[in-house]
């Protein structure tokens, strides 16, 4: 078991890490901005990269479909989780939205996708899309509308979710994978490019962040709320896929994905939103350090 664990560390994890790493040192001497890089992925190539995997989706309609449904009640579990045990510690409202953040945003881009890849292999990357895709679009609204609601109620919450980049570029990509037309070729290449940058920025972005903190502030809540991410995730969702009867490639994908550590992206939609940016940004990287074990652990038991 131990070399087994090792051996999924050394070829499935370190490498993910090693962009991490990458940013960490890189970052103080180029004099990288986090905030820089992070705000080009948020408007830029996060939403270059979900037009291009959906403009371009085939596939079964009905495995796409459970794996859709699956995505979005994990999402909503994860969040109820969160919610709950915030409530539950008497912890205030914008804690409470935080927490909600935090434990239904998993990383299931930058690390879930090449994770699954690097575990799963190829045949892995359909459902693997599908779930991060999902995941995101749903963890946004979550995530944004959670942050909106604490500061300026509900209709504040729809305008800031509808103006999110990455669901603006769902209906031109769904026109053009529905309809069969070719993305002009042009147009194509850019957001391909743009596209491509994203695992790369994000994960460098990651390392940038560490670098410029002025140390985890590991309280109690960080602590609690990285549990849930990391251990409530995948238990909820082993749970929510044997309701679904879903197995096979589709479970290991979808099981390993509900297991990572909480998405940078949460930390931009923390900073954005003004929602305790100092806390969700421990959070995020506390459970990213843990998650080298949890996900390790994770991957060996699948």
């Amino acid at each position: 078991m131990a070399m087994q664990l090792i051996k999924i560390f050394i070829s499935i994890i370190s490498p993910v890490f090693g962009m991490v790493l990458i940013g960490y040192f890189a970052g103080p001497r180029l004099q990288l901005q986090s905030r820089t890089l992070s705000r080009a992925a948020y408007f830029l190539f996060v939403p270059a990269f979900v037009f291009n995997i959906i403009s371009q989706a085939r596939g079964d309609i009905k495995a796409m479909g459970l794996m859709a449904l699956f995505s979005v009640g994990v999402v909503l579990l994860t969040a109820l989780a969160g919610a709950a045990t915030a409530r539950l510690m008497g912890r205030p409202a914008p804690v409470v939205a935080a927490f909600a953040l935090i434990a239904s945003f998993a990383n299931v881009g930058n690390f879930g996708l090449p994770i699954i890849e690097f575990r799963l292999g190829i045949d892995a990357q359909v459902p693997a899309t599908i779930n991060f895709l999902v995941i995101v679009m749903a963890a946004f609204i979550v995530g944004v509308g959670a942050a909106n609601l604490v500061r300026g109620g509900k209709l504040s919450a729809v305008f800031a979710v509808l103006k999110t980049p990455a669901l603006l570029a769902l209906p031109p990509a769904f026109f053009f994978a529905y309809t069969g037309v070719p993305v002009p070729l042009p147009l194509q290449r850019v957001i391909s490019l743009l596209a491509g940058a994203m695992i790369p920025v994000m994960l460098v972005a990651l390392g940038v962040q560490l670098a410029a903190s002025d140390g985890l502030h590991l309280g109690k809540d960080v602590w609690i709320a990285s549990g849930v991410r990391l251990l409530g995730g995948p238990l909820l969702a082993a749970g929510l896929a044997a309701v679904l009867g879903m197995s096979g490639i589709e479970r290991a994908t979808a099981v390993i994905q509900s297991g990572m550590p909480a998405a940078v992206l949460t930390s931009i939609i923390a900073i954005e939103y003004d929602l305790l940016p100092d806390f969700v940004t421990s959070a995020v990287l506390f459970s990213t350090i843990a998650s080298v074990i949890t996900l390790t652990v994770l991957i060996a038991v699948i």
